[in-house]
C-alpha cells in the first residue's frame, strides 16, 4: 500500500524536489508552504508521516506540533537549522518523534522517514508487558497506567517497549537508538536523552517515589525493579 507524506515547508523549490524524489520512492506526497496550511493538511484523513520545518510563515512548526499533538500521534520528523540544539530539543519535547537537520540529504530524509514508519506501523508482537502499574500493548501500540490510557509518541513507545523486555537490565544509549530510532547515534545527539525524560515525565514516579527509568552513567539506561 502507498504510504502518504506531508511535506510543510516555506521553501517551495526544495519541497517540489523532495515531492519529486519521494514519488520515484513510491510515496504519494502532499505539499503545505505556510504553518497553518500544514496544520490542515495534518489533520486530513489517509496521512502516514509529517516532516514539518521549524521556520514558516502564519505559524511556525513548534506551534503546528503543539496543536496537532493535542489531537493526532501521527508520527513528524522535524527539518531544523544545523546547529540549532534549542529546536531540536523543543521539538523532541512537544512530541517529534526524530529531526533532521538543514540543509538535509535527501537520501538521510528518506531513511528517517523509512525508520519511523517502521516503529509506527510495527504490530509483529501482539503480547502484552506488564510491570508495575503499567500495561504496555505491542501490538495495538498502546500503553495503560493504572487502567488509564497514557498518550506516546511512537518513538517513546519504541524506547518503553525496549526497557521495559529488559527491566533491571541496564540498556546502551546505542542500543536505544538502533532499536527506538532505527539508526546509529551521531556525536553531540540527545534525541534519546530527550525522549527518556519525556517519558518520566508522563509515567511519573514508581510505588516507591523513585524515577522509573534510571540513567546509567556513561552507558544508558534501565528501568527499575521495584
Amino acid at each position: 500500500m502507498q504510504s502518504t507524506l506531508l511535506l510543510a515547508d516555506d521553501d517551495t523549490e526544495l519541497s517540489g524536489l523532495l515531492k519529486e524524489y519521494f514519488e520515484t520512492e513510491g510515496f504519494e506526497v502532499r505539499l503545505a508552504d505556510d504553518g497553518r496550511a500544514a496544520l490542515d493538511e495534518a489533520r486530513k484523513p489517509g496521512l502516514d508521516l509529517v516532516v514539518l520545518d521549524v521556520m514558516m510563515p502564519e505559524m511556525n512548526g513548534m506551534d503546528v506540533l503543539k496543536e496537532l499533538r493535542k489531537e493526532s500521534r501521527i508520527p513528524v520528523i522535524m527539518l531544523t537549522a544545523r546547529g540549532d540544539d534549542m529546536d531540536r530539543i523543543l521539538g523532541l519535547e512537544l512530541g517529534a518523534d526524530d529531526y533532521v537537520p538543514k540543509p538535509c540529504n535527501p537520501r538521510e530524509l528518506l531513511a528517517r522517514i523509512r525508520a519511523v514508519m517502521r516503529r509506527a506501523q510495527s504490530a509483529v508482537d501482539h503480547g502484552v508487558l506488564s510491570v508495575d502499574d503499567l500495561e504496555l500493548s505491542q501490538g495495538s501500540r498502546t500503553l495503560l497506567k493504572s487502567g488509564s490510557p497514557v498518550e506516546l509518541t511512537s518513538t517513546e513507545f519504541s524506547i518503553l517497549q525496549t526497557l521495559l523486555q529488559h527491566q533491571g537490565e541496564v540498556v546502551s544509549k546505542r542500543d536505544l537508538y538502533v532499536s527506538a530510532l532505527g539508526r546509529e547515534p551521531v556525536p553531540h545527539d540527545r534525541s534519546v536523552d530527550m525522549h527518556v525524560s519525556n517519558l518520566r515525565r508522563k509515567l511519573g514516579l514508581d510505588q516507591g517515589g523513585q524515577n522509573r527509568i534510571e540513567t546509567i552513567r556513561g552507558i544508558g539506561y534501565q528501568y527499575r525493579i521495584v
